[in-house]
């Protein structure tokens, strides 16, 4: 650890002191009705402190069990319980935790009336998240991965009631109205998770349980004619519990042909078995369709046709339509001698078919020139079809002791993505005339037809122990065993291979500890990391792709990442008013990760099929360093406020090679060509150094609650090379809600929202890798650019009854 983080870490020590004669309660949760059966995993009873301050279930009997018995708590002092869990996680309290964690809760959830996950998300220290269209986004935590946006994994574990959800996009679409909870875990948390947990994860739990109960419907109406309605249908009766929900959106969209739609059906069914076991079964069925995400090209454009109506801006990829099914079955057990036994089985199905590639030359049957792609708005050269399924087991076993938690777990996976490639139309990369270097490509020839594995069979574990009054110590482990492979269904000649396959075995740890200080705070601290296996084509490259010009390297090792962090949580109060805070600094080292050996996103000077000059290698370095703050005060005051503060460094350390591509590639003749440029010690794209959320709500009245929101972060770079600059912004929401309940349980609600009050004019996204318009230049007139709607409005009324 360097001197910069030793300092950070000293700062935080100190810190502490100012909690010492503070008070400090934590938030529990409410012990369920007699009717309802188990909630698949922890006990749902108000959490008991051991003699060190650390929070555990007071007993790891089923929740069943726990309501029959009048929901009577226990306190255990001394004992010590794991509430790590990769299958379904209920633990609210974060006290005793060796991580960064934040919670937030179904209720806040639905309160907050966000048409996608970020606008939740946004209330939590060092989370980003880019949105493509409705509710499909991609989650990053601490900056990590914030440089890619080809659809590759985003660096963080999405798992969603136990599920380890991988779409093929690299982002994930989230039903936000069957949300129950949400934690984050931030830092290398592959130690519970496995691979891709390089910055953290992001654990969904849906929504279950008597509570569901009754029925709901609602409707809401906004701008770009967006319309949605909702109905959920549930019961509770004896031993079982159950609940069903419909829901379908649409809109318009801001964007010229960025019309989206999404329709969900899910639910859950649970039965008790008896006192000490209960099962659960949870499905979701959706359907998406989405085009447009309103590309343009440089600033002036955005600022003529932020729409991307009339400037020629084409999206990459357009025009997707995208079917997901998930199943699940979770069995869990109380064995006694407050032990627990967790079983789960799931199945995650994936459809997506979209087109691809806007650009090349559109010619007829015979080969002769029609006219450039790039400048067709309809045009696209590949149709793709992709199906990925996911299949999975996992159990996990705990036990809680005086001085000594443990839990034991087993993760076996199964995933598959078959992908089917069609040329759309007959057309040719580049303008010259047709032959041998540049061949004729026929409409409805399968381009390619691949099929990726990856079956992983993983043990994980936690010990926990109490060293003193005041002193806890974690440790956690977790073993990979990850074949991928690869099959082409297409026939292929020597030297392409038609399979291949590669397995590798990982080792992930974390060591934490925790210090009470007093009963009002803790200071805790951890070392832990995350990694990721290298994919098919990295390892293959042109044994796999004979029109790459990467080399394979099929001893291409997984990249790990190794975060440090100490932090302090606690309560205390401040002019009558109890804050909740947590204050943490990080530091995140990836040394290893992989990079092409002539830069992301571009080629090497000279590199041929044959001559091995462009390979993946691990040669990238990367540091994500910060500072991470969040107060919050209670939300049932009539006047309550969140506030979330990041600071964040985040630079390449080794990034020697550069290749920036200048001139108009695939014109004939050519002006394309290469300038190397070192991009060590550069700022990594995109990730802002100040990030500031701040909600405050008011109750003015009785039912009434009116809520504002700054949303703010400084500027950022939108390339590699640090060359395009874009300015930081501060933008500002409202809304405000009625809410009338009677006493027979019937409850009616009203809000209105408006996003981005003042109008402020920013970009969503912008992202730059090369000279795009062929002036032999790069600048602010190349990156791809998506707009910000702008200001827009969102009402809704919903009854329950």
């Amino acid at each position: 650890m360097n001197k910069k983080l030793t300092a950070m870490s000293a700062l935080s020590l100190v810190l502490s002191m100012l909690f010492v004669q503070s008070s400090y309660a934590e938030d529990t949760q409410a012990v369920p009705p007699a009717t309802e059966p188990s909630t698949n995993s922890q006990p749902a009873v108000p959490a008991a402190e051991t003699s060190a301050g650390t929070t555990a279930p007071a007993q790891t009997a089923s929740p069943a069990a726990e309501a029959g018995k009048g929901g009577e708590t226990k306190k255990m002092l001394g004992e010590v319980v794991v509430t790590s869990t990769t299958i379904d996680d209920r633990f609210e309290s974060k006290r005793g935790e060796a991580s960064n964690i934040s919670n937030i809760s179904g209720k806040k959830v639905d309160e907050e009336h966000g048409k996608n996950i970020v606008d939740v998300l946004e209330s939590i220290p060092g989370v980003t998240a880019e949105v493509q269209s409705g509710d499909s986004v991609k989650i990053m935590l601490r900056g990590v991965e914030a440089q890619r946006f080809m659809g590759e994994k985003p660096g963080v574990a999405i798992i969603i009631d136990g599920v380890p959800v991988v779409e093929r996009t690299g982002r994930v679409n989230i039903d936000l109205d069957n949300i129950d909870s949400i934690k984050v875990i931030k830092g290398g948390a592959s130690y519970l998770f496995g691979e891709d947990a390089l910055s953290g994860a992001v654990i969904i739990t849906t929504k279950r349980g008597a509570k569901m109960a009754g029925y709901t419907t609602s409707v809401e109406t906004g701008s770009f004619n967006y319309r949605k309605g909702l109905a959920r249908a549930g019961f509770a009766k004896n031993e079982w519990v159950g609940h069903i929900q419909v829901s379908k959106a649409m809109s318009d969209d801001f964007y010229d042909q960025g019309a989206w739609s999404r329709r969900y059906v899910d639910g859950k069914l649970q039965y008790l078995v008896d006192e000490s076991s209960d099962i659960a079964f949870g499905f979701e069925d959706s359907h998406r369709e989405k085009d447009s995400h309103g590309t343009v090209t440089g600033v002036t454009n955005a600022l003529i046709d932020p729409r991307s109506a009339t400037s020629g801006g084409k999206d990459y990829a357009r025009n997707y339509d995208v079917e997901l099914n998930k199943l699940n079955l979770t069995y869990s057990k109380d064995l006694g001698d407050n032990t627990n036994l967790m079983l789960m089985t799931y199945q995650y199905k994936d459809h997506t078919y979209g087109w691809q590639g806007p650009s090349g030359y559109l010619r007829d049957s015979a080969g002769n020139l029609l006219g450039d792609m790039s400048e067709m708005r309809d045009v696209y050269a590949s149709g793709q079809d992709t199906k990925q399924t996911q299949r999975g087991l996992k159990s996990e076993w705990r036990k809680g002791g005086e001085e000594v938690g443990l839990m034991a777990g087993l993760d076996l996976q199964k995933f598959e993505d078959h992908g089917v490639s069609t040329y759309l139309v007959n057309y040719s990369s580049r303008s010259s005339p047709i032959g041998v270097s540049n061949p004729l490509k026929l409409a409805g020839t399968v381009s390619s037809d691949t099929v990726i594995t990856n079956d992983t069979r993983a043990v994980y574990g936690e010990a926990k122990w109490q060293l003193s009054q005041p002193l806890a110590l974690t440790l956690n482990g977790r073993y990979d065993n990850i074949k991928n492979g690869y099959t082409n269904n297409l026939p292929v000649t020597a030297p392409t291979l038609a399979s291949a396959s590669k397995t590798f075995n990982v080792l992930s740890e974390r060591i934490g500890l925790n210090y009470a200080v007093g009963e009002s705070s803790e200071i805790y601290s951890n070392i832990s990391n995350g990694f990721r296996t290298p994919t098919a084509s990295q390892m293959y490259g042109t044994t796999i792709s004979p029109t790459s010009v990467v080399a394979g390297n099929p001893d291409l090792k997984p990249e790990k990442s190794w975060n440090k962090e100490i932090g302090l949580r606690g309560k205390r109060e401040l002019l009558g008013t109890t804050l909740d805070m947590d204050v943490a600094v990080f530091q995140i080292d990836r040394n290893d990760f992989i990079l092409n050996t002539g830069g992301q996103y571009t080629t090497t000077e000279g590199a041929t099929a044959t001559n091995g000059l462009e390979q993946y290698q691990n040669i990238g370095g990367v540091r994500n360093r910060g500072l991470e703050a969040g107060i919050k005060t209670d939300s049932r005051d009539a006047l309550s406020a969140d506030f979330a503060y990041t600071w964040l460094d985040a630079r390449f350390t080794r990034y020697d090679h550069y290749w920036l591509g200048l001139g108009e590639q695939y014109s004939f003749p050519s002006t394309y060509h290469l300038v190397e440029v070192n991009n060590t010690g550069n700022v990594v794209p995109r990730t802002p150094k100040h990030k500031v959320n701040l909600n405050v709500r008011y109750r003015p009245a009785e039912h009434w609650t009116v809520t504002t929101e700054l949303n703010a972060q400084s500027g950022i770079f939108a390339d590699e090379m640090n060359v395009v600059w874009v300015g930081g912004r501060s933008v500002y929401n409202l809304m405000m809600t009625y809410e009338v309940k009677r006493e027979s349980g019937m409850k009616f609600s009203a809000f209105a929202r408006i996003d981005n009050i003042f109008n402020r004019y920013y970009y969503s996204t912008i992202r730059g890798i090369r000279d795009s318009n062929g002036d032999q230049v790069y600048d602010q007139e190349d990156p791809s650019i998506t707009v910000n709607p702008g200001r827009v409005w969102t009402a809704g009324l919903s009854m329950v009854f």
